[in-house]
C-alpha cells in the first residue's frame, strides 16, 4: 500500500493492550520486553486484518472498524494525517461517516460512483456503504462517526457538503475530545450541536455517479481520463448507437443528472486538485478545453457559487 497514515484517537474504554502502557525509567531488558510485547500485538491485529472480510486493509485502519464497532456513544471523532497517494481500499462501517478534507483532496469511489470533497468540505457516507478512499496530496482529515439512530434528517445518500465556519469549529472541538470516556457538560454539548447541524450543511454538486451499463460507463471513464466540455448528446448518442432521446433518458436514468450538468462536474473534477496545487486558471481551462478563462469561470462559478479565485481562497482561509 503506497503512502502512510497516523492516526489519532483513543482506544475503547477498557481496552489495556496499548492505553495501559506507561513508560518511564525501565531497564534495557523490560524495555525489550515491552517492544516484544507491542510487536506481539501489533502482528495479532495484522493477521486479523488478513483474515478479515476486509482483506485489503491495514492493521491501522482495520484496528479503527474495530474499535467503531464496539465503542459507545453516538458520535465519535477521528483526526488522520495521510501521505499523497495514500488508499484505504474498500469497507464498511455500522455508523455514518462525515468525512472533513482539512487539507489536501479526498476521492471516494463506491459502485455508484466517486465523490471529491476538497478544502473546506465534508463528505456524508451514510452506514452500510461500501467505499474506497484515494487521497490527493498530503491529507489531513477529520472524521465524525455517527449511529444510525442518533439523530433524524441524516442523509440516506452519499452527498458532499460546504462547511459553515461553526460546523468546522465543532469538528475541530470534536477531534480533540477523549473518546474512552462518557461526555459531559461542555463535551457533551459540542456533540449535541454537531449533530444537529449536519442536516442543515449546504449541498455540493460534487459527485459524479457512474452509469452501471457497461458500454457507457466505458464511455465516461474516457471522459474523465481527458474531459472535454465540448463533448455532445449527439456524439455520444452516436457511439453508442442509439437515439438522442434514447440516449438522454437513459443516461438520466443511470446517473440521476443531465449529460450536461453530469460533464461539467466531470471537468470540476479535473480541475480541483491541479487548482489547489496551484496551478494557474489559465493553464487549466485551456487544457481542459475551454475557448477562454471567463468560460471557465462561469461554469465553476455555476456549480461552486464563486469564481476559482474566490473559492480557492475560502477554502485557503479554512485552514487557518
Amino acid at each position: 500500500m503506497k503512502g502512510s497514515s497516523r492516526t489519532r484517537f483513543a482506544t475503547p474504554a477498557g481496552d489495556k493492550s496499548v492505553s495501559s502502557l506507561h513508560i518511564g525509567l525501565l531497564s534495557l531488558p523490560r524495555l525489550r520486553g515491552l517492544v516484544s510485547l507491542f510487536r506481539e500485538w501489533a502482528s495479532s491485529v495484522a493477521r486479523k486484518a488478513q483474515g478479515s472480510k476486509y482483506p485489503g486493509i491495514d492493521a491501522p485502519h482495520h484496528l479503527r472498524l474495530a474499535w467503531l464497532e464496539q465503542a459507545p456513544g453516538p458520535v465519535l471523532a477521528v483526526a488522520t494525517e495521510y501521505e499523497s497517494d495514500y488508499r484505504v481500499n474498500e469497507h464498511t462501517h455500522t455508523r455514518g461517516q462525515l468525512l472533513h478534507a482539512q487539507r489536501g483532496i479526498v476521492l471516494v469511489t463506491t459502485v455508484k460512483g466517486r465523490w471529491m470533497v476538497p478544502p473546506g468540505h465534508a463528505l456524508w457516507i451514510p452506514p452500510g456503504v461500501t467505499h474506497a478512499v484515494d487521497m490527493i496530496g498530503s491529507v489531513s482529515m477529520q472524521s465524525v462517526y455517527v449511529s444510525p439512530d442518533a439523530v433524524e434528517g441524516l442523509p440516506q445518500e452519499l452527498r458532499v457538503f460546504a462547511l459553515t465556519q461553526l460546523m468546522r469549529s465543532l469538528i475541530m472541538e470534536a477531534v480533540s475530545l477523549p473518546q474512552d470516556e462518557q461526555p459531559l457538560g461542555r463535551s457533551k454539548l459540542v456533540l449535541d450541536l454537531l449533530l444537529v447541524e449536519i442536516p442543515n450543511l449546504e449541498q455540493r454538486p460534487l459527485a459524479l455517479p457512474f452509469p452501471s451499463e457497461p458500454r457507457l460507463a466505458r464511455l465516461c471513464r474516457k471522459f474523465i481520463e481527458k474531459p472535454d466540455p465540448h463533448a455532445t448528446i449527439d456524439s455520444w448518442a452516436e457511439a453508442l448507437a442509439m437515439s438522442r432521446r434514447s440516449f438522454t433518458r437513459n443516461f438520466a436514468r443511470q446517473t440521476g443528472l443531465s449529460f450536461s450538468t453530469w460533464r461539467q462536474q466531470a471537468c470540476l473534477f479535473s480541475a480541483l486538485p491541479r487548482l489547489t496545487s496551484g496551478e494557474p486558471v489559465i493553464s487549466v481551462a485551456l487544457d481542459l478545453g475551454y475557448d477562454s478563462v471567463p468560460a471557465f469561470t462561469t461554469m465553476f462559478k455555476r456549480m461552486l457559487g464563486q469564481p476559482p479565485r474566490a473559492y480557492l481562497g475560502m477554502a485557503r482561509n479554512s485552514l487557518n
